[in-house]
């Protein structure tokens, strides 16, 4: 991992790259996810998730 700090537009069924990066950070846990294994967010609020957990923790709270 390079350790840089991705940005992304978060669409439906993908994610676009704004800045080159290898990873982001899950907007609950604060967990590092790379880029391979990101399979959670929020098209909305424009958020990555770790985990289907972190996912649904942020859907119960809202």
């Amino acid at each position: 991992m390079n350790k840089k700090l991705a940005k992304l537009k978060y669409l439906p069924n993908n994610f676009e790259i704004i800045e080159n990066g290898d990873h982001v950070i899950c907007a609950i846990s604060s967990k590092s996810i790379s880029l391979e294994n990101l399979n959670y967010w929020n098209v909305e609020l424009q958020e990555p998730y770790y985990s289907y957990v972190e996912a649904h923790t942020k859907k119960e709270n809202s």
